[in-house]
Parts: C-alpha cells; structure tokens; sequence
C-alpha cells in the first residue's frame, strides 16, 4: 500500500492523473476533421475544377466577356450600327478605343455586342444538340437490336461528312440569320452526343441496380430517366463544355462565309468577313475580334479539360 500511494502521488505531481489529462484534452485545441467528398459529387467537382489554375483562368476571362456583353449599352460611347464616314479607318485611340473600320463604326461597340450572338449561339447550339443526342443515345443503348442500328446508321449519315461542310450545307437549305445556324448547328452536333451516351449506356446497363429495378417491373422510361442517364451524364458534361467552344468558332466560320449572321449585326465572323480586305493597311480591323473569338474558344476548353479531370481522374495527364 505505501508503495502504491506514493507511485500516485508521484503521476499527481507529473499531471498523470486521469483527471488531470481529462482536464488537459478539455482545453487542447481540438483538429478540424477534413471532410471527405464523394467523387462524383457537386462538391467534389467543383473543389477540383476551383483548384485548377487553367480552369480559373478561362473562367475569369469568360466572365469578364459575359460581363462586358451585358453592360455593352450603358459602356459603349457609340451604337455599333451608327455609321459615320467620316471617323472612318481609324486607329485605336482615346475616342474609340478598338478603332472603327471602313464605315466609320465603332468596333468596340461591334464587338461587345457582338459577343452576344456568338455566346447565344454556341450555348443553344450546344443544349439542343445535348438534349436530343441524349435522348437518342439513351434509346439506342438500352433498347438495342433494330432500334440500336436504326438510329446509328442514321446518325452515320451525318457523320459521313464534315461537320462544317453540313452546318454549310443546312444554312444554305434553311437560310441565313441567328435561328437558322443554331438550328444547323444544332443538328450537326446530335451524333457526338449520342454515340458518346449510347457508349456510357451500354456500360452500366447490365449492372445490378438496373436489374433489381427491371425486377420490381419498374417503367422503363422511368429506368431510363432515373437510373441510366443520371449515371452515365458525366461524360457529356465536358462534351458540352467542348461543343460550345466548337460552335461558337463554326458560327464565326459560317458568318464568315456568308451564312451565318447577317449584317448589320456584328458577329465577330462577319466582322472578320468584312475586314480581309484591309488586313494589310489596318490590321486592327481584323486582329481585335481574332482575339475574341480565341479568348472564348480558349475559356470554354480550359474549362472543359478540368470538368473532364474531375469527373474522371484517370484521364490526367
């Protein structure tokens, strides 16, 4: 007994008790837990896609074009479509900050206003051709059999040419202007998506989730609208940040051939068309909207190469 009060007096003095440490754990500052995220998830993504320095970069620039597009009318000094003859071919300067070109306009109104078609377009463009891929994806490859080759063999069709020879070539049937090429491009860009679903399908459709609800004689709209797309849409996410990049430079392509928009509105395309004439004397006419269209384009695909790192790490690097 003396042996033992005295090896409890001596962790007393050293603050060994267990009250003591209980007392000490009390006031140690405690360590936040990192909270672990489900790959896949919204936080996830969004954790990645932030800590990505391209994906920043593209983002701020788009937003600065998104921003500049929308205040246009309260920054711009000048209408794009005021004509003045006699400000012609000038140079930037404090009066006009982009120049004007050969009919006296302001191209830094042209171009901001400008940015709205080709924003417009890529981003409709781009949800029309999602929306119907998907959908033909999704039939293709959970149905199978006859529907599967129908519907592939169909869309070979259009995939058989290139994809600017037929934006060209539906613009020529439906006419020019802003609803004909979404509708052009629109058309043009269902095979990608729907291959790229019909591929993503065909890999989950045999998994376990699918046939436990096939055996509880779940609909199968319902199987295909609650439990194949939503797990198979990952790929399509970057396709689509992808695809409106791409559209948005085949809008400027058609506008620059002369069917896509039509003047006076200034899309960056038709300003491009209607510059390459002066491209030796006042190469600002031609230069300023070039690095637009190479602004945005280069936004869209930073920010689809991190949406693709994210949702699937293995294709890094």
């Amino acid at each position: 007994m003396p042996e033992e009060l005295r090896r409890k007096q001596e962790n007393h003095e050293r603050g060994d008790h267990p009250e003591h440490r209980r007392g000490g754990d009390r006031h140690r500052p405690r360590r936040k837990r990192q909270e672990s995220l489900k790959p896949g998830s919204f936080k996830y993504v969004w954790r990645s896609v932030s800590r990505n320095k391209g994906a920043v970069v593209g983002m701020i620039m788009l937003a600065a074009i998104v921003v500049l597009c929308f205040l246009s009318p309260y920054i711009c000094k000048y209408p794009y479509a005021k004509l003045n003859m006699m400000d012609s071919y000038q140079t930037p300067n404090l009066n006009h900050l982009f120049g004007t070109d050969e009919m006296g306009r302001d191209l830094f109104s042209c171009v901001l206003y400008g940015a709205r078609y080709t924003l417009i377009i890529g981003l409709l463009a781009t949800a029309m051709s999602a929306v119907l891929g998907i959908i033909m994806g999704a039939a293709a490859g959970y149905f199978g059999g006859i529907v599967d080759s129908c519907l592939m063999r169909f869309l070979d069709i259009f995939q058989a040419f290139p994809t600017l020879v037929l934006a060209m070539a539906f613009c020529a049937v439906f006419g020019t202007g802003v609803d004909k090429c979404i509708l052009a491009l629109g058309i043009t860009g269902i095979p990608g998506f729907a291959r790229l679903m019909r591929a993503n399908i065909l890999r989950i459709v045999n998994m376990e989730y699918i046939e436990a609800a096939r055996t509880i004689n779940c609909p199968t709209w319902k199987i295909i609208l609650k439990h194949i797309i939503p797990n198979s849409v990952s790929p399509v996410i970057v396709e689509i940040a992808m695809t409106v990049s791409r559209n948005g430079l085949t809008s400027s392509s058609l506008s620059f051939l002369g069917l896509g928009v039509q003047p006076p509105k200034p899309e960056w395309g038709a300003m491009l068309s209607a510059a390459r004439s002066y491209i030796r004397d006042y190469p600002h006419m031609v230069i300023i909207p070039g690095i637009f269209i190479v602004i945005t384009v280069l936004s869209f695909n930073l920010i689809g190469d991190a949406f693709r790192d994210a949702l699937d790490p293995t294709l890094k690097n």
